[in-house]
């Protein structure tokens, strides 16, 4: 994959902050019937290396012009501590170059089809010198969340695509409204209908950490709550921290905002979901994250 990587690379850019832009090839899925190349973006810190990574998954918004820039400000925070980060755009090539916050007719982008590209971006950091192949880690907020819980959760899909997989996982304000694995969500089909149950267990294959907002709309923080109960019950290393008066997409600097065009499963009508920056949220997940990590992806003896 790595070979078939390099030669669909469309572009090298470096910059001070030693980013460098390629492309990869994720592996067919369901909704592809060919691998598909998909752009990348890696930032690395000064130095030799090896160095733990992260794998991020952006949000709804994409990585175009409309971007939320989550990624930018996750990655400058990672690399700044000392990790390679590389982010997949899993739209532009699937179309949708402008996100898909409002935009129907998402199946090719839903989260399980996103963990094939985030198996390709640990293929691919496994193929760089400056990498610990050993200590990657994956992460994303919103969509990207989403995408990370389908990257994480035990599947006979993810256990065929790489072992070892990902040594930590950290999910900002997922939707856990839906089933992943073993863990069932029970609602009915039209946008807005309660959820009537919890069933299973959510398996996650590495340690995995939950931060979202008490007074998220878009992606409620309840459903979260379950899933994690879930995985602690059967003994398996979930966490999750919910912080008061926060809401979807708190780590930023942004004003709150209702936007009506959004796309939201659990509004009436299906739309309309408020985003905004919590300042004491956004330092406070810095940490978390920070120590997260360091525990998690610490140096291994060899």
């Amino acid at each position: 994959m790595a070979q078939r990587a390099r030669r669909g690379a469309r572009a090298v850019v470096s910059s001070a902050l030693g980013s460098v832009a390629l492309a990869l090839v994720a592996p067919p899925t369901l909704a592809d019937n060919a691998a598909l190349t998909i752009p990348f973006t890696v930032t690395r810190p000064a130095g030799e290396g090896p160095f733990p990574a992260v794998v991020i998954l952006h949000d709804c918004s994409g990585l175009g012009p409309g971007s939320s820039g989550a990624p930018w400000r996750w990655s400058s925070e990672l690399m700044r501590l000392g990790y390679v980060t590389i982010w997949p755009d899993s739209f532009s090539t699937r179309g949708f170059p402008r996100g898909v916050c409002t935009e129907p007719g998402r199946e090719s982008v839903r989260p399980r089809f996103r963990a094939a590209d985030a198996y390709a971006a640990l293929a691919h950091l496994r193929t760089l010198p400056f990498v610990d192949s050993r200590r990657v880690a994956v992460m994303g907020g919103s969509h990207g969340g989403s995408s990370t819980l389908a990257s994480i959760v035990a599947s006979p899909a993810n256990a065929e695509r790489a072992n070892p997989g990902f040594a930590a996982a950290i999910a900002l304000y997922p939707s856990c409204s839906f089933g992943y694995g073993e863990f069932v969500v029970e609602r009915g089909r039209e946008p807005g209908s309660p959820i009537s149950g919890y069933r299973g267990t959510f398996r996650p294959l590495a340690p995995m950490l939950i931060l979202t907002g008490e007074l998220d709309d878009w992606t409620p923080a309840e459903p979260c709550r379950h899933l994690v109960r879930s995985a602690e019950a059967a003994g398996l290393p979930a966490t999750i921290k919910i912080y008061p008066g926060a809401h979807h997409s708190f780590d930023s600097v942004a004003p709150v905002r209702h936007v009506a065009e959004r796309i939201n499963i659990n509004a009436p009508g299906g739309r309309g979901a408020t985003t905004g920056g919590n300042r004491e949220a956004w330092a406070d997940a810095r940490v978390m994250v920070r120590d997260f990590l360091a525990r998690h992806l610490a140096p291994q003896p060899r």
